[in-house]
């Protein structure tokens, strides 16, 4: 229980609209904050403007054993909600009824979350006039605004939305560069506006004048005026194949332009006595002409012999050759004609490859005059990578790349390297025109747009056939490999070019009105907070996930040329060699970073967010780890640094498109967690003990309540699970220590344990339309479990995580080390089921809750690893079919000739004889011992087209067994659609309806 007014975010939240506009806006590309720079994992501004506003304002409708929400604020909301829904447009709402006010809040809240609102006046106007009320009215001093502090503001989406609906925010981030992009955000643009857009604009126009004159004879343009925009280069190797020796291009397809009117693609011609292979390009090509690539899971293939050159060796030659971006073969050569709309392509000529070796005696020349503190190309270290956790997102050690300048051709080294000294040039000339404020904001906008002309163009980008542009370095959350690439022309006026990058920045400058105030963003550990006690109003953040984003090395990328290119008054922040990390907390193993050490620094930053926050404020926590290891972690922490979580809502933030989006449990949604300072009326940290009983008998009660409103909104499967991580810490967290009747101490694994239980319980209750599910074996409602953890939720999405998405702003698909996509672990793949795959550690706690457990189940569970699948029901043929020894077929046995109606699906076995049916030779299998597996039997006769064995398994064995069908029913709706176990299920359903049972 709360001692002061609720706010609305402790109540009520319409997730499904904000959800809604949350997914919608991850395809937004113009005046967005994630066209300023890359920020990985940047929350959903609809979300954060929603949260903030439902954290600021409190609930004009509490219930009689809640405090009282202010006067004050209830007859403001009343005039403002009056005066901004217009009753003719409504149907008119009765404001005097709290619970109408409490609903007319939550509306605005959720239209308001709507992109195309985020700069309308008369949304601004009424929530800045809420968010005021709000902080006066709950004892801020009039004229202030309250203040949002986020520790790990990375991108700066939740303070810049503070600052949107009028509260102050204080943004701070261990890491250099993402500070750098709160200060644009928060600071720059607010003070600057439209001036700053003007002076980055003409500056960045005067660059693109000097860079041309510098380097267009390295771009040259075509005879005929075409314009190349993009060089395609493939790293190569010499084929080990006996007495070959041929030059192998590393690529990955053959497929230039791959979109349904336009198709290019390249055939590979094999010049034997060469030791080489050439290029043809085909036009309007079937898919079922054009060859594979010659790499494939890091081993290449020589098309001259066809011999397969082993991943080691590739690495190794790679690796002497530093990652071999310097010596790659140039294959072809995308350009842009005048009054011609679309890309049009060709293979290399002699002119271009005399300007890529120009190039590269250019930059040498420089290198050798180059004077200053740092290298003139950046020669810092790259991420070492290795173990389990976040390095495994580095691997380009493996291949030589172990400094930045590895990463780039010579030619990208010397455009980049040009333009960040027309950088610094820029704001010396901009210092000599404005005040040093602005001139300071105006070159640190041109640097971010130099290092979003790096991520654009370095080795480490592909060409996507099926847009026809230019992908980034960051095409995920890593630094992967890239056997083919594409290098940009910086010049050419297209995609990627230089002015692109800087119109880019130019976007971001839209993402707030005139109107707002500035804040303040600084560099700062989060378990130093500078802040005074009880100072801020909300505590917002969006804390590090666990071991899934290595924020410190991946943004050391741009580190290294924001050194060369910021100005002096900011480079105080920039001085180490690479970005911070001894403080940064996260899971890496490499770096001697533990699980202890996690929830110790995160308890340490969590217990300064208490701190600092006012005695009446409010905390909320965003976490999406797809773990239940990180999860745990964090839960701890929260406990230990002295919250009470009194609610949690999941906002669905990602795209069903993704890479890991089919079937994974990891989380579509960012669950929040609303927290409370654990404190005594008088302000002192609660030190009250709870009894086990008591918490115990309080868990279902919160479930029940809470699990029907999550499945309204389409929260199912994963998220519904963790979305119920807050009614039920509630009744935990309340307490400094929870204790059994022996007095010894209740951990918290140990209440997780009991909450898996509970869930699981309520969640097959729904699935079985509030039957008796005691009446169901342990595999089968371990199974309808199981999937419905996997579900997608009302929105159609699959389930992604933010630990394993793509980049803010960018759906691209670069893979590490050119290992096509990851094996999808799911029954929608084309070709059959590869069965259903968790998390081991979600799956043992799922089999806990339903009293069952994982090694005791072989028939239907396979482990391996830290992965737990269930398996598919073909795989279960041979489980639960009897079969004769002599009729297997195998090598030096004879076997009798195979009755379609007898063997069995995808096993080469035959049913064993149970009793004569339909003819001679026609079997039934005996019953399985538990309604699942009789069910999965039925489903299988279905599978192999025995209809006869199958009506008369039916009508014969199982027509009668009411528990079997409400199974079938449940798992109907439970399998993927498009999966063989949903077509199967269905048809055995169908079946049995044709019979009349």
């Amino acid at each position: 229980m709360t001692h002061y007014p609720k706010r609305l975010i402790e109540v009520d939240l319409p997730i499904k609209e904000i959800s809604r506009h949350a997914r919608r806006e991850k395809s937004i590309r113009h005046g967005h904050i994630s066209t300023l720079h890359i920020w990985w994992a940047r929350r959903p501004l609809a979300a954060c403007r929603a949260v903030v506003c439902a954290s600021l304002w409190p609930d004009p409708a509490p219930t009689p054993d809640d405090p009282p929400c202010p006067e004050r604020f209830v007859d403001d909301a009343k005039r403002i909600m009056g005066e901004f829904w217009d009753p003719m447009k409504t149907g008119g709402r009765d404001l005097t009824d709290p619970l109408e006010l409490r609903r007319a809040l939550l509306d605005f809240i959720a239209d308001f979350a709507n992109w195309d609102r985020s700069t309308d006046e008369r949304y601004l106007k009424a929530a800045r006039a809420l968010t005021q009320s709000a902080h006066e009215a709950l004892g801020g001093i009039p004229g202030t605004r309250p203040l949002v502090v986020d520790p790990f503001a990375g991108g700066g989406a939740i303070p810049l939305e503070a600052l949107r609906v009028g509260a102050d925010a204080f943004a701070s981030d261990l890491n250099p560069v993402a500070v750098l992009l709160n200060k644009v955000v928060l600071e720059y643009i607010p003070r600057y506006g439209q001036t700053l857009a003007d002076e980055v604009r003409r500056w960045g126009a005067w660059i693109k004048e000097e860079a041309e004159r510098e380097l267009g004879e390295f771009y040259p343009k075509d005879p005929d005026g075409s314009v190349p925009i993009a060089y395609l280069w493939a790293r190569t190797i010499t084929c080990e194949g006996p007495g070959c020796g041929a030059e192998v291009p590393l690529m990955r397809s053959l497929w230039l332009a791959k979109k349904q009117n336009r198709s290019v693609a390249l055939r590979i011609v094999p010049k034997k006595d060469e030791r080489r292979v050439d290029f043809e390009i085909m036009e309007d090509v079937m898919a079922k002409d054009v060859g594979e690539g010659t790499v494939r899971r890091g081993s290449a293939t020589c098309r001259v012999c066809g011999y397969t050159t082993p991943v080691a060796s590739v690495r190794r030659q790679l690796k002497a050759r530093r990652g071999g971006a310097a010596d790659a073969r140039l294959f072809a050569v995308v350009t842009t004609r005048p009054g011609r709309q679309g890309r049009f392509y060709r293979l290399p000529t002699a002119r271009d490859l005399e300007a890529t070796k120009k190039a590269a005696e250019e930059l040498e020349r420089r290198k050798k005059l180059h004077v200053g503190p740092l290298s003139l190309v950046p020669d810092e270290p790259t991420p070492m990578g290795g173990g389990s956790g976040a390095g495994r997102a580095f691997s380009q050690r493996n291949y030589g790349m172990d400094l930045f300048e590895d990463l780039f051709t010579p030619r990208q080294a010397l455009a980049l390297t040009t333009l960040a000294r027309l950088v610094q040039e820029a704001g010396v000339k901009v210092a000599e025109e404005q005040e040093s404020g602005l001139a300071a904001a105006v070159q640190t906008c041109l640097a971010l747009a130099l290092d979003k002309q790096a991520d654009s163009n370095s080795s480490l980008c592909s060409w996507r056939s099926t847009s026809q542009d230019i992908g980034h370095t960051f095409g995920r959350q890593a630094l992967p490999m890239m056997w083919d690439f594409v290098e940009g022309n910086i010049l050419s006026g297209a995609t990627r070019d230089w002015l692109n990058a800087v119109e880019g920045g130019l976007k971001a400058l839209n993402s707030l009105d005139d109107g707002v105030d500035s804040g303040r963003s600084e560099v700062q550990s989060a378990a130093k907070n500078t802040n005074p006690d009880e100072f801020a109003q909300c505590f917002f953040t969006d804390p590090p996930y666990y071991d899934a984003v290595p924020y410190a090395d991946l943004s050391d990328f741009f580190y290294v040329w924001l050194k060369r290119t910021l100005p002096s008054s900011i480079l105080a922040q920039f001085t180490d060699p690479l970005g911070p990390k001894d403080d940064e907390i996260i899971v890496d193993e490499v770096k001697g970073k533990d699980r202890a050490y996690f929830e110790s620094t995160m308890t340490q930053a969590l217990g300064e967010g208490r701190r600092v926050l006012a005695a009446n404020g409010i905390g909320v926590v965003v976490f999406a780890n797809k773990t239940t290891t990180g999860w745990e972690a964090l839960l701890q922490a929260l406990l230990d640094a002295g919250w009470v979580i009194t609610a949690s809502w999941p906002i669905d933030t990602e795209m069903g498109t993704r890479l890991r989006a089919m079937n994974s449990a990891a989380l579509a949604s960012s669950v929040h967690l609303v927290c409370r300072p654990r404190e005594n009326p008088d302000g002192t940290l609660s030190e009250d003990v709870g009894d086990w009983r008591d918490v115990l008998a309080e868990l279902p009660r919160r479930i029940h309540g809470w699990m029907p409103r999550l499945a309204e909104e389409g929260v199912v499967g994963a998220d519904a699970i963790f979305s119920c991580i807050g009614p039920a810490l509630e009744a935990f967290s309340r307490y400094s220590r929870v204790e059994k009747a022996s007095g010894e101490g209740v951990l918290l694994g140990e209440y997780l344990v009991e909450v898996w239980a509970a869930v699981s319980r309520e969640a097959l209750n729904m699935l079985f339309e509030g039957a008796d599910t005691t009446g169901f074996e342990e595999d089968a409602r371990l199974t309808a479990m199981w999937l419905w953890t996997l579900s997608a939720g009302a929105n159609g999405n699959g389930n992604g995580g933010k630990g394993s998405g793509g980049r803010e702003g960018d759906e691209g698909d670069e893979r590490e080390e050119g290992e096509e996509a990851e094996e999808e672990p799911s029954s929608q793949r084309k070709g059959g089921s590869k069965g259903f795959f968790l998390e081991f550690d979600a799956a043992s706690k799922i089999a806990q809750g339903l009293g069952a457990h994982l090694e005791k189940m072989p028939s239907i569970v396979e482990v391996k690893g830290s992965q737990a699948r269930l398996l598919p029901v073909g795989e279960r043929t041979r489980y639960l079919f009897e079969k004769a020894p002599a009729q297997v077929g195998g090598k030096g046995r004879r076997t009798k000739k195979k009755d379609p109606q007898t063997q069995l699906p995808g096993t080469g076995v035959e049913a064993a004889p149970k009793k004569e049916v339909d003819g001679p030779g026609l079997s039934l299998p005996p019953p399985g011992r538990t309604a699942l597996d009789r069910l999965h039997q039925a489903m299988l006769l279905f599978a192999d087209g025995r209809s006869d064995a199958l009506r008369r398994f039916i009508v014969e064995e199982v027509g009668g067994d009411q528990n079997l069908w409400k199974l079938a029913r449940s798992l109907s709706a439970l399998y993927p659609p498009g999966s063989e176990e949903k077509r199967w299920i269905d048809g055995v359903l169908a079946r049995r309806k044709g019979l009349n049972l």
